[in-house]
């Protein structure tokens, strides 16, 4: 069931220009056991809700199929909704494909130029709007749908960054705050150096735990050891760094994208042996599996990008983000960086500087949410999450005043429908039936 509604592109001014937002509502499966609706975000910021929605069959279990209404939205910016556009296709590829880690004064030049196109086309293009896709707008729009669905109180799934959204929402409105799970959560008292720092060590976390299970099978292709194995990769980037390898299509795979191609894998355990075969074929010459892993990451399509969250990722952090360091600030962050990464540490030390070239300025930042007086608010950490670390969702647990926390032990993104049954008896049971946890779980 799908629809649109509209909410105010700034609500400073209400009354005056609107956006609209795009809904898909997948009904109960049981009628007479439903409970609710459940508004659900799947992150990013970027990611498309309407399509999380979609494939809600194979995210969530089928007690939480058959109990609630699952209702997806494209936050404003995103996808079917009134979207932010920014650059080229053939612009957002060389924006991808370019070295994350510059190293010389012509890798600098280029990147700040690449930084600074994107600002200036999120500006040109999108004008008000991309000054207006701020997590705490989005929240905002959260209780219009609420309130749009006839709840007085939300009930909200938050996957990664979805977490953020939906402890701003809290900390909005504690007490519309109904059963909210938070899953692979962010930490938004981190300043932006502090947040970049912990997720390095992440990647390297889960890179390590990765190599390391390639290690234990024996006759390992990257190496006999777990530092050997993880500095063969890092060999291999700054290999493809000087040459980009040929793949099957036109487009090489350059260091940008045989970075993204690495990452991807990590958030899955499911993912390893695909990324064990795409790095047999790179480092026998053929790059054309990093680059579909690559492409998978950015949403690139065959014949470009399928969607819009490229664009959004970028201008709702950069809108977000405080203090934003410049290209030169970065190199003496590098060695600290490298301590906890020696793989990617680098790469994430540059990204400080992602919106240095950013032109806009938000009308409202996420603070560090309390949520005083809101219902119990299950938060979930996985121990090697490569992209949301478990200290993130332990600190995000302690600030919300209600806010209980579930730790998974194991690999990949987020912890819900990882394979795991005490989180997902712990999660449904909250949300179907408002069986609230004591205390801590350990999963």
């Amino acid at each position: 069931m799908c629809a649109e509604i509209e909410v105010p592109l700034d609500y400073a001014k209400p009354s005056a220009r609107s956006i609209s937002l795009s809904l898909l509502k997948v009904p109960a499966g049981d009628e007479d056991q439903r409970v609710g609706s459940l508004v659900i975000n799947p992150g990013g910021p970027g990611a498309s809700g309407v399509e999380y929605a979609a494939s809600a069959s194979s995210v969530f279990g089928s007690e939480l199929l058959s109990a609630y209404d699952i209702v997806g939205f494209d936050p404003r910016g995103v996808g079917t909704s009134t979207p932010v556009q920014c650059l080229s296709d053939a612009d957002l590829d060389e924006f991808v494909a370019f070295d994350p880690d510059p190293d010389t004064d012509a890798e600098l030049e280029k990147t700040e130029q690449l930084l600074n196109d994107f600002g200036e086309g999120c500006a040109d293009r999108s004008g008000e709007l991309a000054a207006h896709v701020s997590t705490v707008e989005v929240a905002r729009d959260i209780d219009i749908i609420r309130s749009v669905l006839g709840d007085k109180r939300l009930s909200f799934f938050g996957a990664s960054y979805g977490t953020l959204l939906g402890a701003t929402y809290a900390d909005l409105f504690p007490e519309r705050v109904g059963r909210m799970v938070l899953d692979g959560a962010i930490d938004p008292s981190l300043s932006a150096e502090e947040m970049s720092l912990v997720q390095a060590e992440g990647f390297e976390t889960a890179l390590r735990a990765y190599v390391g299970a390639c290690v234990d099978r024996g006759d390992c292709f990257l190496g006999d050891s777990v530092d050997a194995a993880a500095s063969r990769i890092r060999t291999f980037l700054d290999d493809v760094e000087r040459d980009a390898l040929e793949t099957s299509g036109e487009r090489p795979l350059e260091v940008g994208n045989a970075v993204l191609g690495i990452w991807l894998p990590l958030y899955n355990e499911a993912g390893w042996p695909v990324l064990d075969s795409a790095l047999e074929s790179a480092f026998g010459g053929d790059g054309s599996t990093l680059l579909a892993l690559s492409d998978q990451y950015v949403s690139r399509g065959a014949e470009g990008y399928l969607d819009n969250s490229l664009e959004v990722l970028y201008a709702v952090n950069c809108l977000d983000a405080e203090g934003a360091l410049s290209l030169s600030d970065v190199p003496p962050k590098i060695e600290k960086f490298e301590e906890v990464s020696p793989t990617f540490g680098a790469i994430f030390a540059y990204g400080l500087a992602g919106c240095s070239g950013w032109p806009l300025e938000a009308a409202e930042r996420p603070q560090v949410p309390k949520a005083a007086g809101a219902a119990p608010i299950l938060v979930v950490g996985t121990t090697r999450d490569p992209a949301t670390p478990l200290v993130w969702a332990e600190a995000l647990a302690s600030q919300l005043e209600s806010g209980v926390l579930v730790r998974r032990d194991g690999d990949g993104h987020t912890g819900y429908n990882m394979g795991n049954a005490c989180v997902d008896d712990t999660v449904e049971s909250y949300l179907v039936s408002g069986t609230t946890p004591d205390s801590t779980v350990n999963c």
